[in-house]
């Protein structure tokens, strides 16, 4: 990994670290190129690698109690803090009264925050005055940029001339940027060049070169700054592959992300990331997810492209019912089918490199 562009960041997550409300976190600590990962706070896994917690894998981030810890921890590896990063992604994107006074101490301790909430905090009295008085920065990353700067869809898309891959899910919270990234790495591995769309926050977070922030856009440039980030990934390193990350899902009923990509994104293919062990759609027990042959068949009807592998997420599955599990939707939908935080992604990578121009025409 490259030296991080901004510096050493404290990830606050309490209370939500290894929960789907805490992924902007999880993603943090998987990969950044934006910070180095000091820390990250969580009390109730305080003493835990937060690496080892998530994936089985030690990554030296430790979770600690609070800032105070975070910092002692900081000076401890003669480290010095710069950023407060605000890893919770809480349903409405809102910051929790409890957790002002976390964000207060940062900004006393000269550490300037970044938050991908909904709420801005820059615009929040409180904050504001304590950012002028402690001479350190606000970004709100789901702040939408000044409109003289957004795009409509032109169609400049049909000019990309690289395998395009959509990489969507049955819900939210399930996994997409982290297959996305990790498809995007192997397929470097591999010797081909891959670039990752961003269309999140996190994926601001982590660095990601090429990117969106989806849903801090008004609804009428969705679709043109979608196309202008696959084109200028496109125009800047005429990559073989763009992997293009995706929002929500197609049916989930407060985040019916997924239509904007397939229509605007335009993707030659689609890998598919499904829970199968998850009954309701993310935050609306009572919603029962679609089933996920019909997922599919509406991904292909609307955007008259493939589906070609499911990836999966193993939450509330033993790691022993995994192979089981993929095998079934195997046989369920005659896809290929992955854990790929448990596996490596030969099978799925075999799918794509199928796809890839240089390769079939070669």
């Amino acid at each position: 990994m490259s030296a991080p562009v901004d510096g050493n960041a404290i990830v606050y997550c309490q209370a939500a670290f290894g929960t789907a409300n805490g992924k902007t976190a999880h993603g943090l600590v998987r990969r950044t190129n934006r910070y180095r990962v000091l820390s990250i706070i969580d009390a109730a896994l305080a003493g835990r690698d937060a690496g080892e917690h998530l994936d089985g894998r030690h990554r030296d981030i430790p979770i600690v109690e609070d800032l105070d810890a975070s910092l002692l921890a900081a000076s401890q590896a003669n480290l010095r803090p710069t950023h407060f990063v605000i890893g919770l992604a809480p349903d409405g994107g809102r910051l929790a009264a409890e957790h002002r006074e976390a964000v207060l101490a940062a900004m006393r301790g000269g550490l300037h925050i970044d938050s991908g909430l909904h709420d801005f905090l820059s615009e929040d009295p409180e904050f504001s005055q304590a950012a002028a008085e402690y001479r350190i920065t606000i970004r709100d990353v789901r702040k939408p940029p000044p409109r003289s700067e957004l795009h409509f869809f032109s169609g400049r898309i049909e000019n990309v001339k690289a395998l395009k891959i959509a990489v969507l899910g049955t819900d939210s919270a399930v996994g997409k940027r982290t297959t996305a990234w990790i498809l995007t790495e192997a397929l470097t591995a591999r010797g081909y060049a891959a670039e990752f769309v961003g269309t999140g926050q996190t994926a601001w977070m982590q660095g990601a070169r090429f990117g969106i922030i989806l849903d801090s856009l008004v609804n009428d440039f969705v679709a043109g700054e979608i196309e202008h980030a696959v084109c200028s990934a496109w125009e800047s390193e005429k990559p073989d592959v763009i992997m293009i990350e995706g929002q929500g899902s197609l049916m989930n009923p407060a985040y019916p992300g997924g239509f904007e990509i397939l229509a605007a994104g335009r993707p030659d293919i689609v890998i598919l990331q499904h829970p199968p062990a998850r009954r309701d759609y993310d935050g609306f027990p009572g919603y029962p997810l679609h089933p996920l042959p019909n997922q599919i068949q509406a991904i292909e009807l609307i955007s008259g492209k493939p589906v070609v592998a499911v990836t999966v997420n193993h939450e509330h599955l033993s790691r022993n019912d995994v192979p089981g599990v993929c095998a079934d939707i195997t046989r369920l939908t005659g896809l290929p089918a992955e854990d790929l935080l448990l596996n490596a992604p030969d099978r799925i990578l075999e799918v794509i490199e199928s796809h890839i121009p240089s390769r079939k025409d070669g």
